[in-house]
C-alpha cells in the first residue's frame, strides 16, 4: 500500500524566487537537508530527465541511523517536471540494501503565490515503508524552515 506525508509553510518571498532556490546547486546543499544532516550534491543536470545525487551525512549519529551506510543516505533524484515558479517534481531513490527503503518516492513541491509569498505544499507520494511517518514529515517541515531562512534571507 502506498503511503503519503505532506508538509506545507508560507514563505516570505515570491514563487520565482522560491522556484530558483529549488534549482540552485548550492542553494539545496544549505536548505535541503533537515536538521541534523548536512548535504553535498554529487552530480546536477536541473533540467527534465536530468536531475542530482545528494549525500547526506548525519552529524552526531548514533544507533547507526542511516540508510545507505552508519551515519549517511545517499540519494538518486530525477527532475520529473519542471514549471517555473509553480511546481517541482523530482523522482527520488534512495541508495539501501535494507529493501524497506526500496522504491521510487515522488516529491512533489507546488508553489502558490500568497498575500504572504508564497506556500510551499510538498508532497511525498509512495514513501518506502522503512521511513518513519514522524520522523519524514518532521524532516520535511525542517527542510521548510530551512528553505524559508534561505529564500527570505537571499531574496
Amino acid at each position: 500500500m502506498s503511503r503519503t506525508d505532506r508538509a506545507d509553510r508560507v514563505i516570505g518571498a515570491p514563487p520565482a524566487a522560491v522556484y530558483r532556490a529549488l534549482l540552485e546547486r548550492e542553494s539545496l546543499e544549505v536548505w535541503l537537508p533537515p536538521d541534523g544532516m548536512r548535504g553535498t550534491i554529487e552530480r546536477w543536470d536541473p533540467r527534465p530527465g536530468g536531475g542530482f545525487r545528494m549525500v547526506l551525512t548525519y552529524l552526531a549519529p548514533s544507533g547507526s541511523p542511516g540508510k545507505t551506510s552508519d551515519a549517511t543516505d545517499v540519494v538518486d533524484v530525477e527532475f520529473a517536471d519542471l514549471v517555473p515558479a509553480q511546481r517541482v517534481v523530482q523522482r527520488a531513490v534512495f541508495e539501501a540494501d535494507d529493501p524497506s527503503y526500496a522504491g521510487t518516492m515522488t516529491m512533489t513541491w507546488h508553489l502558490e503565490e500568497v498575500a504572504d509569498g508564497t506556500r510551499v505544499t510538498v508532497t511525498a507520494a509512495d514513501v518506502p515503508p522503512g521511513i518513519d511517518r514522524a520522523a519524514h514529515e518532521a524532516g520535511i517541515a525542517s527542510s521548510l524552515a530551512h528553505l524559508a531562512a534561505h529564500v527570505e534571507r537571499t531574496g
